[in-house]
């Protein structure tokens, strides 16, 4: 695990599947502002809403150059599912042995109804062009994030 990440360090690589049987590679992305958004689980609640909302603004990134990339422990045939059943159009990362959860540092100790638990923290990495954390947000409360994560897009 690394220490945590911060604003203005290099976003740390990865080489990930992605649904419809792609892969994505962050350093690839270099020359583009790139969204990595972190989740814990298609096709809950909080998850739904969010990539229902970075699908709906997708325009508005694709008018900035901006690229989304979201990311959970999931299968890439769960997010095939996913995005068919909710028709989103954001790229899906399946990261099932948890390197860039880890490395990122948002796969955590999570308590819910006084059961503690291992999972992924909601959180987002905002990558300017030079390939460097421009903005991170930790615990994100899903509704309305998206927006917030296109509003700081636009000004890198």
């Amino acid at each position: 695990m690394s220490t945590a990440l911060k604003e203005g360090q290099r976003a740390p690589d990865f080489q990930l599947p992605t649904d419809g049987g792609g892969s994505v590679k962050l350093s690839d992305m270099k020359g583009s502002p790139t969204v990595v958004y972190f989740y814990p689980k298609d096709d809950t609640r909080g998850c739904t809403i969010e990539a229902i909302d970075f699908t709906r603004l997708k325009p508005d990134f694709d008018a900035i150059g901006a690229r989304v990339i979201g990311i959970s422990a999931d299968s890439v045939s769960d997010h095939d599912q996913f995005k068919e059943k909710h028709s989103l159009d954001v790229m899906l990362a399946a990261d099932e042995k948890h390197d860039a959860v880890d490395v990122y540092g948002v796969w955590v100790e999570k308590n819910r109804d006084g059961k503690t638990f291992m999972g992924i923290e909601r959180a987002t990495f905002l990558v300017d062009s030079q390939g460097l954390l421009a903005r991170i947000w930790r615990n994100v409360d899903a509704p309305g994030h998206a927006e917030d994560v296109l509003e700081a897009a636009k000004v890198l």
